[in-house]
């Protein structure tokens, strides 16, 4: 029997026998169901128990279908009886678990005409718990080993079985969610079908309205949203390219501080970020006060709306491009830049004919996720949009404010979506079908030259300036931690930290007594759980988008980008709808919110490996299977070490983001899950700003330790590229 198909019968049978089939009440991380009355009491019983007590009769034919690979016994690959009982087996089993799941739900049938059909049920459904889940995993993978066997991508059981779990995945956490709060957009008040008032919400004039143009107040939130995200996303790509150029084609000596600075406000609350911007430029702003003092002018609320969100989205999204931007300019071959200079090309027309015409993979993403960011953030419109409405803010108060129009808000969300289907389609465009390949199997032992002389004055003016006001930015944060009461007693106190982190000793030991240590310790425990799954689905998608070829590859794509383009309120609440509920019972648990970062994250390490991917010429996948490797060996011992920077890239922004998220967290917390962001936002309600800030400086430290740490852990990849000597740097710098 094939060994692959035989593990995971093992698995699938494991599930069924020996784990609870059901959601446990005590969360998904709890164990304390191995103590109870498990396995005959049905709360914890596995699958076959709860058939042998007479329970769950829907059970029942899942038990065929799951020993069906048995049937492969001592047949090839090559057998017809092979792949027609894998790819029947396992895609008719998938589909009755799911199926017996959504009609079955908390009161029996889900569906009226299924009552009818077979009169009340007497018995209610659970969410999937551990059983449940390995069985679902057994039946799916069958069902791919069956696709391989036919043929479809080649018969590569890894890739057709990778595709198989990402679309599966992308389908149940991601397009399952969305789909119950669009719905709404097509139904009125009572659930019912209303088409006509969709086309009427959607030709609403505050999304469409041009009324600027009159000289009005504002245009439309869709105009309002167009414009910043298009603004910040070239804004971040130009800054990240001039932070990647600074790290790698100056000659800098401050390398580590450089990439240090500029991930800072990608790991800050950004309500933080506004709020600092506020006490700078706010209309009694230190900077704002001070030149009207100066030029004897009266100060105004400048900094609200259109100017403040710009700056605060750029402040928040440059690291994005940078992450992304970093490891393609390093990945640019030298050889190429020395053969221009060979042929007498100067510096300036090598950068600008060569090294930039190859970053291009590198710069599409980078715009791209500067846009959808833009697109989707909403704690920096919340605090300094003013008047300035765009699509998340307006999604946000449809949802939670006095309005309560599910409807408004899903059509919101679909303008959302094909201003992101449109910028994802324009950058296809733009990259067209060239390659863009650098890092071969051939020895490339170079130096980058440094660029020249002009272009690396404005690039250390430009960095130098912003970092500055980066610093400035933090250094306001850092003062407002240690301030007695902010804006009325400036005095300098510890209190807030004490009242945040204070640690007593009593007889059980260590007391974290602090009132934020419950949160903290909570939100480092999700993150750092949520962070290696997010870069491993997230880059094994990259290798599937980029390596493979396989039907419907653009709407796959298009998947793994739907949730990042969402605003995380609309997450929050699509998640709340979907899993509160069987077959997936999941709110108020620690999975919950672990899922909701992997899948709202994942986007990153999908574009940073596509960008970092694209460098990487296909000869080396080729030679590696010439030498007789399969698909996972080369992916694993080629490809992933070439992708450390876009591995690094996808563990930093999904840990970071994980510490730092705002909008689904608020929906998804619970008493016992408690986040670091939750508590803060509480701690602003009640006016108690200096503990908010000190809590997020304390998480600042936590996170740049965390980011050193995965620099450390991860490395960095070897090129097999000299590091020039003095004599050599100079040579290089003078051309």
């Amino acid at each position: 029997m094939d060994r692959s198909v035989l593990t995971w019968l093992l698995i699938g049978a494991a599930g069924f026998c020996l784990l609870p089939w059901y959601t446990l009440e005590d969360g998904f991380w709890g164990f304390e169901w191995i103590a109870g009355g498990y396995p005959f009491d049905t709360d914890y019983a596995p699958g076959l128990f709860l058939l042998l007590q007479g329970e769950k009769p829907w059970l029942w034919p899942l038990v065929p279908l799951l020993m069906a690979p048995l049937a492969t016994w001592g047949r090839s690959k090559n057998d017809a009886a092979f792949r027609t009982v894998l790819t029947l087996g396992g895609g008719i089993g998938f589909g009755w678990l799911l199926a017996q799941g959504f009609a079955i739900g908390i009161r029996g049938w889900q569906f009226e005409t299924l009552t009818a059909a077979f009169g009340d049920l007497g018995d209610r459904q659970f969410g999937m718990g551990y059983g449940a889940i390995l069985v679902a995993l057994s039946l799916l993978f069958a069902f791919t080993h069956g696709l391989a066997a036919r043929g479809a991508v080649n018969g590569d059981v890894f890739v057709v079985s990778a595709i198989g779990f990402v679309v599966a995945l992308i389908g149940i956490f991601i397009f399952y969610p969305i789909s119950q709060i669009l719905v709404s957009a097509v139904q009125d008040d009572t659930g019912g079908w209303a088409v006509p008032l969709f086309f009427q919400k959607m030709a609403d004039r505050k999304i469409w309205g041009l009324d600027c143009i009159a000289g009005r107040i504002s245009c439309g939130v869709a105009w309002n949203s167009l414009f910043l995200a298009i603004l910040v996303g070239a804004l971040t790509t130009l800054l990240g390219l001039v932070f990647a150029l600074a790290a790698t084609r100056t000659g800098l000596k401050w390398t580590r501080a450089l990439k240090a600075l500029t991930v800072l406000p990608i790991i800050t609350p950004p309500f933080v970020i506004g709020l600092s911007i506020i006490l700078l430029f706010g209309l009694s702003g230190t900077v704002t006060t001070a030149v009207a003092d100066l030029l004897g002018v009266q100060p105004t609320r400048w900094v609200y709306g259109l100017p403040g969100v710009l700056i605060a989205q750029t402040l928040s999204f440059t690291p994005i491009a940078f992450l992304v931007l970093i490891g393609v300019v390093e990945g640019v071959s030298p050889s190429l830049e020395e053969a221009a200079q060979t042929l007498r090309a100067d510096r300036w027309r090598t950068f600008r004919t060569v090294s930039l015409p190859l970053m291009r993979p590198g710069l599409a993403n980078a715009f791209l996720l500067g846009f959808i960011e833009s697109m989707a953030d909403f704690g920096n419109p919340l605090v300094l949009g003013g008047n300035y409405d765009v699509l998340s803010t307006e999604i946000f108060f449809a949802i939670v404010g006095a309005q309560n129009d599910q409807g408004r808000a899903a059509v919101l969300a679909i303008v959302l979506l094909v201003f992101t289907l449109a910028a994802f389609w324009a950058q296809q465009r733009w990259l067209g079908r060239k390659s863009y390949a650098t890092l071969t199997g051939k020895g490339d032992a170079g130096l980058h030259p440094i660029l020249p002389n002009r272009l690396r004055w404005l690039v250390f003016a430009v960095a130098g300036a912003w970092g500055l006001f980066t610093l400035v930015i933090y250094g306001m944060i850092v003062y407002g931690s240690f301030v007695e009461v902010w804006g009325l007693n400036n005095s300098l106190t510890f209190k807030h930290y004490v009242t945040a982190f204070s640690v007593g000793v009593n007889e059980h030991g260590i007391h974290w007594s602090g009132s934020a240590w419950d949160s903290f310790w909570t939100t480092v425990q999700i993150a750092a759980i949520s962070a290696p799954l997010t870069a491993a689905v997230g880059l094994v998608t990259a290798y599937l988008l980029v390596r493979q070829r396989f039907a419907g590859k653009r709407v796959f794509e298009f998947g793994t980008m739907l949730s990042f383009a969402i605003p995380g309120t609309v997450i929050g609440v699509s998640y709340i709808l979907a899993f509160n509920v069987p077959p997936f019972e999941l709110t108020g648990t620690g999975a919950i919110l672990v899922l909701s970062f992997v899948f709202r994250n994942m986007p990153v390490g999908v574009r940073a490996g596509v960008a970092a991917m694209a460098q990487l010429d296909q000869s080396l996948d080729e030679a590696s299977l010439t030498l007789r490797a399969n698909t996972w060996r080369t992916f694993r011992r080629v490809i992933l070490p070439l992708l450390r920077p876009a591995i690094l890239a996808a563990l930093v922004f999904s840990f970071v983001r994980a510490m730092t998220a705002i909008s689904a967290v608020i929906f998804l917390v619970s008493a016992e899950y408690d986040m670091a962001t939750s508590y803060i936002i509480g701690r602003v309600e009640n006016n108690d700003y200096g503990l908010a800030i000190a809590y997020s400086t304390v998480l600042i430290l936590v996170m740049l330790s965390a980011v050193a740490l995965l620099q450390l852990l991860v490395s960095e990849r070897r090129l097999g590229r000299r590091t020039p000597t003095g004599g050599e740097a100079a040579m290089v710098r003078g051309g």
